[in-house]
């Protein structure tokens, strides 16, 4: 990996981004509409117990590369710190990455301490026990769509869940339960994630800005867990497919792709290059 990184220096452009479904793709969701002949070369991206799950075409990789080398490039993922580690990022190691949904901030790979006390004292009095909503979750009639339920680093739940079984009117009633608790409720594929409102994406990109400098910023994403973050950077960027695009979500800011699935990711890493030497001072 090249070790190169861009230098700290004040008003440089930040590139936040989403990672699974935005740059990242696994088989189910590469989207590889058209004739096969016309496919875009793939390269892994992830490896799990000794087999290749997630993809990114060959172009992206390299233009992401490039952009980690020359820009801030800032991983922001819902992913605990270990799944992240997973992820074969091109580039040289991020300065900064947000995993958890902004419950962790890396510094240099390192879990930082002092932010990781901030959210621990806000979730201590805005936020329903953790094991609260980890019970609601086990009530026997979510079995039949609830098939695996998992906690992330003690600090949100999530769960692999049967899309086919569950109905609109139960997504519904636990988002309100959920809410009331102090907790949010997003589905995305095949997970269902349960995180306290006092855990965001957007919060955690704000404290990395500003340490990196208070530059103009770019963020990308897909889930509502990112629309929060899409609407607090100068610009956004976000795939026209995943829940946003089911909710129809759109601002001023934001530009939505042309394309879907992994074609939709390596547009987005275009529009973060091209956004970034747009944005960079004539002196960097």
């Amino acid at each position: 990996m090249d070790a190169t990184r861009p230098p700290l220096t004040a008003g440089r452009p930040i590139v936040f981004s989403d990672l699974d479904r935005t740059l990242f793709f696994s088989l189910n969701a590469l989207y590889l509409d058209g004739e096969d002949a016309d496919a875009p070369a793939l390269r892994v991206a992830e490896i799990h117990e000794g087999r290749p799950i997630a993809y990114i075409t060959v172009a992206a990789h390299e233009l992401l590369g490039d952009l980690a080398a020359t820009h801030h490039f800032v991983p922001v993922t819902t992913r605990t710190s270990a799944q992240y580690r997973r992820m074969l990022i091109p580039g040289p190691l991020p300065r900064y990455a947000i995993t958890g949904n902004g419950g962790t901030i890396l510094r240099d790979g390192v879990v930082d301490g002092d932010w990781t006390a901030r959210i621990d004292a806000i979730l201590a009095c805005s936020a329903a026990p953790l094991e609260e909503i980890a019970r609601e979750l086990r009530r026997e009639e979510f079995a039949v769509w609830m098939l695996r339920l998992r906690d992330a680093e003690k600090r949100f739940l999530y769960a692999v869940v049967d899309r086919t079984a569950i109905t609109a009117e139960v997504l519904d009633g636990l988002t309100d339960w959920c809410h009331e608790r102090g907790w949010a409720v997003s589905l995305q594929g095949r997970k269902l994630y349960c995180v306290p409102h006092g855990i965001t994406k957007h919060d955690a990109l704000a404290e990395v800005a500003l340490r990196l400098g208070g530059g103009p910023t770019l963020a990308a994403g897909d889930s509502l867990l990112d629309q929060g973050m899409l609407l607090a950077a100068d610009r956004a960027l976000r795939p026209a497919h995943g829940e946003l695009e089911s909710t129809g979500f759109t601002h001023g800011k934001l530009t939505v792709t042309t394309g879907r699935g992994v074609r939709a990711g390596e547009e987005i890493v275009r529009g973060m290059r091209s956004w970034a030497d747009a944005a960079s001072p004539s002196d960097c």
